[in-house]
Order: structure tokens, then sequence, then C-alpha cells
């Protein structure tokens, strides 16, 4: 069983990133704003994240921090305010907001042009037409950029992905879908509604888990050789822990170790991908406002 190094992976990304970054004008430079509300540790410690990489590439960026009980109204108007910015080329509202801001109005209120998460509805519309205009979300083009480095074909493949949603589910299996010599494959995306889930995890030469329930992916569910991608990052209690809390998957690694070919593990997995993949997406928006002024 190889095990696909998503650390080792991002820091390729990123450190080809930085050279094309570094051979620009002192004057140019790539610039994301971030938007955080509240003070949600894990909200807290991704946009950090963020942050530190932004630097390390040579990617200018700004924290932009609202108390939780910030109106819908005052939040959007501060949104519209970063999209008029022009020396602002993406802007990230990190998720998940407090519950009287649906996410997906404050993602769709972001410029089609600044949305480097890829949430907003013009880009994923470009997406769903194979338009390579817009931006794509940044944990499936992570994903796809694991398996091309790791050098695992995809076209002809049968992929299954488990989980739907709008961030990871939905684009990935577009992206799986696409004409593409990293598409063409067969895609079966399975959810909380699907029956006899096993026979169809089983049947995967590639499977996606992304629903965020530690373990719910078995060695009884993959087919021996498989590629697994395990994208979820679940908080379990671990009093061991100095946290209290260990990061789990939705793969149990322990079983599907003995059966995948390849395998991501939790943490250092499809997660540093994702963050790449932004800096990737900011330094797209840069050159894009670029060939518009």
């Amino acid at each position: 069983m190889e095990l696909i190094n998503g650390n080792q992976i991002a820091q390729q990304v990123t450190e080809e990133l930085a050279n094309e970054i570094r051979a620009l004008p002192e004057n140019q430079r790539p610039k994301v704003a971030f938007v955080r509300v509240g003070e949600d540790p894990a909200s807290v410690s991704y946009v950090r994240k963020k942050e530190k990489t932004a630097a390390a590439v040579g990617i200018d960026s700004e924290l932009h921090l609202f108390p939780e009980d910030i109106s819908r109204e005052d939040l959007f108007a501060e949104i519209d305010r970063l999209n008029a910015d022009p020396s602002i080329h993406g802007i990230l509202v990190q998720s998940p907001l407090p519950s009287h801001i649906p996410d997906q109005e404050a993602f769709d209120r972001v410029s089609a042009e600044k949305d480097v998460d890829g949430f907003h509805k013009v880009n994923l519309g470009k997406l769903c037409q194979e338009d390579s205009s817009g931006f794509v979300a940044c944990t499936p083009s992570g994903v796809i950029e694991m398996l091309d480095r790791t050098g695992i074909n995809i076209p002809g493949k049968h992929v299954v992905i488990v989980g739907r949603s709008l961030i990871v589910g939905k684009p990935l299996s577009l992206l799986f879908l696409r004409r593409d010599p990293l598409g063409d494959a067969t895609v079966t995306v399975c959810h909380s509604k699907t029956p006899n889930l096993e026979e169809i995890t089983r049947q995967a030469d590639i499977l996606v888990a992304a629903v965020g329930r530690p373990g719910i992916i078995r060695g009884h569910m993959v087919k021996p050789g498989a590629t697994v991608i395990d994208v979820g990052i679940n908080r379990v209690e671990d009093s061991s822990r100095k946290s209290g809390y260990a990061l789990k998957g939705d793969v149990n690694f322990e079983e599907v170790e003995q059966v995948a070919a390849h395998l991501t593990p939790v943490p250092g997995g499809v997660g540093p991908m994702t963050v790449a993949m932004l800096m990737k997406n900011t330094y797209k928006a840069f050159q894009l406002a670029g060939d518009r002024a």
C-alpha cells in the first residue's frame, strides 16, 4: 500500500507557485482577503494556516474579523466593499458562519471574479459547462491534483464519491466527468439515502469519502487494489492527547490500508492540498484581473 503524502504534494504546488510569483514585478503581487466571523477554534486555525501559506508563496493577505453577532446586512456590506477594492484579487469567507447568515448567501455575495473558494453559483455553473475561466472549489481540485501527481490514471475508471455537498461531492463529480485527461471517469455519487452502500463502494477503482462521519468506510467496503481518498476531518474525543481530541478521517485507516493500493492519511492528506489550491486560485484571480485591466 502506498500512502499519498498530501503535505509533500502541496509543498510541490506551493513552491512552483512561489517561483512564478517571485518573477513578477515588485509592485505586482496577488492579494487575498480572509473574512472570518466569530472565534470558532477550527476557523481560527484554518485561517491562520491560509495566512501562513499565502505569506510563504508571496501572496499578500488581509484578515477581516467580525463579531459573531454581526448582522447579515452589515457583513454583506463589508463583502461588497472588498468586491469593489481593485487591490484585492481574491476573497474567502470562512465557514461555518453564524446560523443567522446562510453560508451559500455569503459565498454568492462575493464577486464571481474574486471567488477563490469556487463556491459561487457562477463558478459552479462554469464547472458544469467545462468552462475553465471559472474557479473550482479547492478541495475537489486538490483531489484531482493529488491523483495526477501520484500517477494514478483517471480516464475509464469507476469513481465512487460518498457525499454530495456543494463544497466537495458535487464539484468533484463534475471534475471526474469532464472530457479531459484528468476526467473521463464513470462516476457514482452516494449519500445518506443510498441503499446497499457497501455493494457500490466495492465497485470503485477510486473511492472518495466526503461525508464527515469518522470511520464510515470500513475495509470490507473497499475493492482490493483501489485508490481511497479520505476527505473527512473529524474531531474525535481522545483523553490521551493534550488537546483532548484526535483528528480522524471518514475512512477506517487501519482496516482500509490492508486492502487499498493507495490511501490518503488524515491529517496530512487532502487538507494541505485544499490550502495549496486556494493559493493557485488566488494567483489565477490576479492574472485574470490583469487581463481585464
